[in-house]
Order: C-alpha cells, then structure tokens, then sequence
C-alpha cells in the first residue's frame, strides 16, 4: 500500500543526506516535494498541511542547519512527526471482564468477519481463551463463514438460530463463555451499506447493555478517505475505542492509514496485513513509519520469525552454519519457513536499507522465480541436495526436464547456492548480505 509514498519520501529525504550542512532552501525544496508526496498518496489535506509546518519548523532551526549530519537530522523529524501522526490516541489494547467482551463494527465487506477470526488466533497468543460470537442475524452466510474460521482455528463459535434478538444472542454467548471457561469474547456484529440510524442503534443498545472492553471499527483502508468519513460518524455515534484497518496489504495509496487517527481522533489498534488468519499486527507507528522511510522494522520482522521459526530447528540450522554443513534440503526448508511469514516483498521492507530491494524479491515471486527454485530442487535425489558438487552436466539436464526448467535456470541456482554458502562463512565477520537463489539480479 505504501510503495508508492515510500519511493516518493525516499527520493525526497535522500538529496538531503550524505550533503553535510544544508539550507534553508534545501529544507524548503525537500518540504515541497513531501507534501506532494503526502498529497498523492491521497493524506489528509489538514493532516498534511500540518505535518508539513510542524517539520519545517523544526527542521529550520539554527542547531539543525548549522550540524554537520543536518541530512539525517531532518529525516529524523519526519519520522517522529510521521509517528505522531499515524500514532494518535490511545492504543492500548484492554482485555477487563469475565469474560472480556470485544466489539467489531463496521460497514459490510470491510472484513469484520475475518477480522474476528484474526483477533481471536491474536488472543490465543496472548494466552488467553476467546470465543467468537456470530451476533449478525441477517446474514446466514457470515454465520457460516465465522463457523468455518473458528473450526480452522480450533476456537468455538456461538450462534443462535435465526430471527433471534442480537441482544439475546449476546448475552446466550456470554453464558456459553462461561459455562465453557472461556475468558474472552469477540462480537461479530452486523454491517449495512451505509451508515444508518437502524445500524447506529442496534450498536448503541448492544454496547450499552454488554460494556465491552473494546469496542472496535474495522475499516477497509482500499477505500481511501471515505473510511475517514466512516470513522468519523462512528465515534460520533458510538463508543469506539479503536480501529482495525483491513487490506493494507492491497494497492491503495495509503492515505487513510496516515490520516485516519489525526482526522477522527480514533487510534488504530490494529492492522490486517492479508487474508490468512495469522495476518493480523498490532499497530506501531514508529515502526510503520519506518518502513515508509525505507529504516526498515527489525521487531515485527523478530516477532514473526519467533511466532514461525521452532527454536530447535533454528538451533540445529545455526550449527549447520557455523560448521559449513549447510544444503539444498536446509534451504528449502527455510524457504517453506519463510513463506509462513508472509510476502517476501514485506518482509524485505522490514529489514534496514532493503527497502529499494523488496520491490524486486516481490517481482520475483509474482515471476514464479522462487516457484521454479522450488521445483528444482526438488526434482534432486537427496543425495544430489546433501552433495551438490556431484551436480555433473547430464544430473543437471535430468533436473531441468523433471523440474519443468532450463538447463541455463538449474546451472544458475546451482552457482548461485555456492555463492551463498561462501558468503555465509563470511558474514560472522562482517560480511555482506548474501544474495538469495532465484531472484535475478537486475
């Protein structure tokens, strides 16, 4: 969703670096092309304007133009001013009651069913035990999609059959809950097309009488500044403690995240990064405004390598390393690994100074590059992946016709994995990042 912005800022921020000192001028010229950046990416017109006085502001004082790293400096700001912008509010995260009770509300299609599902797998890791709640009467097939994420999810589900009160389906839910010794409760609610009185209502009756702990709109961020304009009547309408924001995953210019709190004053809590049920983050907006800065976002990406990698895989894997024992079957295997993380492109992003090279490792994987690496490799006996020096020209042709590949794709690979396993023995002292099989250089 970012891409776009980022290259903008980047491109901006980055004639002021690596020049010394610089002037008023430069920060003036660099200021006006962010706001451009900001104003295309569909931001806020206020929350730009704003954003951009309080940086130049800062930016043009004596001790920032007289500095000899003024260039980094003044990217400095922009990032603590990004982050005051995306990180309004509150967005702390409360689990109070027996059992807790967490309310998603929102339009239809922007994802609370889904959303519910990722909540639930989020609390589970917080070691609590929820229980989701299908309090949409109206619509039989949401009833049925929330049954079938919960099954996936080993997670119950309640439900009452149809033309049953949300009111009384709520509260028969929280009696389950506690018959079943479960601590926490998710609603999914019922949406309309559009912001009405009848939907504003049965919201305003359910949280009256349930006084949930949290009580969250999920929003569609591809919708662009009209899900400002739903936040906004929301909290107007309703007690809204915070946001989840669905689909930045997708190819919208991102302005609403970065204007959606500032605009509404509802902080975002969460973010739905795909479709998968583990692709849900708590928001961080020191760390997104990171990656939009190309400074990369080294916790989430430690966070997710802890929530996927088995410690006693990554054990045995970094002794391999360190003896130099490292094969094709380690890198496949870290490869499945990888992919359970997410798209490789954001995970490039998360990583200091790969901010330019996500965009290509995710052009590779919509080339099937890593596809076809695959399909090499396992189209190998197993001793060909312990022993690759044994690779001789006619095992390489049996390869490529079983791997549905290129004898020129087979013999790059092959390289390609030799260049990797010396530039591992060199990285404990400080060598460069290796390149990974597959993604062509450009």
């Amino acid at each position: 969703m970012f891409d776009a912005l980022s290259d903008r800022l980047r491109d901006a921020l980055g004639k002021l670096t690596g020049r010394g000192r610089i002037t008023e001028a430069d920060v003036e010229v660099a200021m006006r092309e962010v706001r451009l950046a900001l104003l295309e990416a569909d931001v806020n017109y206020r929350v730009v304007k704003d954003f951009v006085a309080r940086v130049r502001e800062r930016a043009i004082g004596a001790e920032i133009l007289a500095n000899v790293n003024a260039g980094q400096m003044v990217i400095k700001i922009v990032g603590d001013e990004l982050t005051a912008v995306l990180g309004a509010g509150d967005r702390t995260f409360r689990l109070t009651g027996s059992p807790a009770v967490v309310m998603l509300v929102g339009l239809q299609g922007s994802g609370k069913t889904t959303s519910a599902a990722k909540l639930a797998r989020h609390i589970v890791r917080l070691g609590r035990q929820p229980m989701l709640v299908a309090a949409d009467p109206y619509r039989p097939a949401a009833v049925d999609q929330l049954r079938t994420l919960g099954k996936g999810l080993e997670i119950p589900v309640w439900s009452s059959p149809p033309g049953t009160a949300v009111l009384d389906i709520a509260r028969a839910g929280i009696a389950e809950a506690k018959r079943i010794g479960r601590d926490v409760l998710i609603l999914d609610t019922a949406g309309r097309l559009t912001v009405d009185e009848t939907l504003m209502e049965e919201i305003r009756v359910l949280g009256g009488a349930l006084q949930p702990s949290e009580t969250l709109l999920v929003v569609d961020a591809m919708v662009g500044q009209e899900s400002v304009t739903v936040a906004e009547a929301f909290r107007e309408a309703v007690s809204i403690t915070g946001l989840i924001l669905t689909k930045v995953d997708g190819d919208a210019r991102g302005g609403a995240a970065l204007s959606i709190s500032a605009v509404s004053g509802v902080p975002v809590k969460f973010l739905g990064t795909g479709e998968r049920t583990d692709a849900l983050e708590p928001f961080h907006a020191d760390r997104l405004a990171g990656r939009i800065l190309g400074m990369g976002d080294v916790l989430t990406l430690v966070e997710r390598a802890q929530e996927t990698f088995d410690e006693k895989q990554s054990e045995q894997l970094a002794q391999k390393l360190r003896k130099n024992a490292f094969t094709l079957d380690d890198f496949l295997e870290q490869m499945q690994q990888l992919k359970k993380m997410g798209p490789l492109g954001s995970i490039m992003e998360m990583i200091p100074g790969m901010g330019g090279a996500a965009k290509q490792a995710q052009q590779a994987v919509d080339r099937g590059d890593l596809t076809r690496v695959e399909a090499i490799i396992r189209s190998m006996t197993r001793h060909e992946r312990q022993e690759p020096a044994v690779l001789n020209a006619s095992r390489r042709r049996r390869i490529a016709r079983g791997s549905g590949t290129s004898l020129p794709e087979v013999n790059r690979l092959i390289k390609q994995f030799g260049e990797m396993q010396r530039m591992m023995r060199q990285l404990s002292g400080g060598g460069r990042m290796p390149a990974i099989p597959g993604l062509r250089r450009r």
